[in-house]
């Protein structure tokens, strides 16, 4: 997806860094101003927490506006709670996958059946994107902590690089 999207920006290096990190945490373009969910942002917190200059802010929402394949997406980007971090808080457990190939498919279906063998109840999983992420994971939630006989099965699933157990 993001290829498709990045040629509107290829002109403008900062532009397309921008429309890549709105698009990463699910921030959406409305109008002139970019939201968190229902939550507009300011254009010189953007700008700091980016590292660039407001007026470039301004610049990529323009070619948002004006491009309908732009339009179709950042108009409707939602930011993703994610649950990894305060999984140990909760007493739940982590599971890390790196992969040999994250186009490989039926990767996130084997580890959850393996999951679901186990009786191993799923809070969440979270897949980076390949176009967005240079070391894409996936990252699967349980309510519990991961029970050490299981990890063996997920290694053995075709496209499985390596397992992280947290």
């Amino acid at each position: 997806m993001w290829r498709r999207l990045a040629r509107y920006f290829n002109a403008y290096p900062k532009r397309k860094i921008l429309a890549q990190k709105l698009l990463e945490y699910g921030l959406k373009v409305n109008k002139n101003k970019v939201y968190c969910g229902e939550i507009e942002l300011s254009d010189a917190k953007i700008a700091r927490a980016f590292n660039i200059d407001r007026r470039i802010i301004a610049d990529t929402i323009k070619t948002i506006n004006k491009v309908k394949d732009l339009q179709k997406v950042f108009y409707q980007l939602k930011p993703t709670c994610h649950l990894k971090d305060v999984a140990p808080e909760m007493e739940w457990g982590v599971i890390e996958i790196i992969p040999k190939d994250p186009r490989m498919t039926g990767i996130l279906s084997n580890v959850a059946s393996v999951v679901s063998d186990a009786n191993i109840i799923i809070r969440q999983a979270i897949v980076d994107d390949f176009d967005l992420s240079e070391e894409p994971r996936l990252f699967i939630v349980v309510e519990k902590q991961v029970p050490g006989n299981i990890i063996p099965e997920i290694r053995k699933i075709k496209g499985v690089k390596a397992v992280v157990i947290y």
